[in-house]
């Protein structure tokens, strides 16, 4: 591969939109609710969060939470995404290299693959928890939760909580 092909591979991904996702189940079962961020090439964001009328596993919800992103990308026209997702269920699933006997959950993961299909050039991404904190956040809040404290931040109010006991 040659300079003028690295530069090619760059200028398309340079031109992909990135969807990170999270679906939110509580109690689990329970309530579901999904935060999605999607970023343009250009680095606009934009952020939806929605409360479902519906109750289902957190598995489910992360589905649910991908399968609203790919309807908004759809929607927007975007031909090139980049999809991130802390939930391994949905990734692994999604991409075919696991299967499940949970009904339900098949046929949210076969129309998850139906949908990544209208998207000509498309990727998905495994993230781990941290790194997804502002769909988690949108998620939560949709449920009416403050976001989630990172552990750096946990350790920190606990010392501060732990002081004013003290004084």
């Amino acid at each position: 591969m040659g300079a003028d092909d690295n530069q090619a591979g760059d200028t398309l991904a340079s031109l992909s939109w990135q969807l990170w996702i999270d679906g939110t189940a509580l109690p689990n079962p329970g309530r579901i609710s999904l935060g999605l961020v999607l970023l343009s090439p250009d680095g606009n964001s934009q952020q939806r969060e929605q409360l479902l009328d519906q109750r289902g596993c957190n598995n489910e919800a992360e589905l649910r939470a991908l399968l609203a992103g790919l309807a908004w990308a759809r929607e927007a026209g975007i031909r090139s995404l980049t999809i991130f997702s802390d939930s391994d269920f949905v990734v692994r699933h999604v991409r075919g290299e696991q299967s499940t006997q949970i009904a339900h959950l098949a046929a949210l993961i076969t129309e998850a693959q139906s949908a990544l299909a209208h998207i000509p050039a498309h990727q998905l991404n495994w993230i781990p928890r941290h790194k997804n904190s502002q769909a988690d956040a949108l998620a939560r809040s949709a449920q009416g939760l403050p976001p989630k404290l990172s552990a750096q931040k946990y350790r920190r109010n606990q010392k501060r909580q732990r002081g004013r006991k003290q004084s």
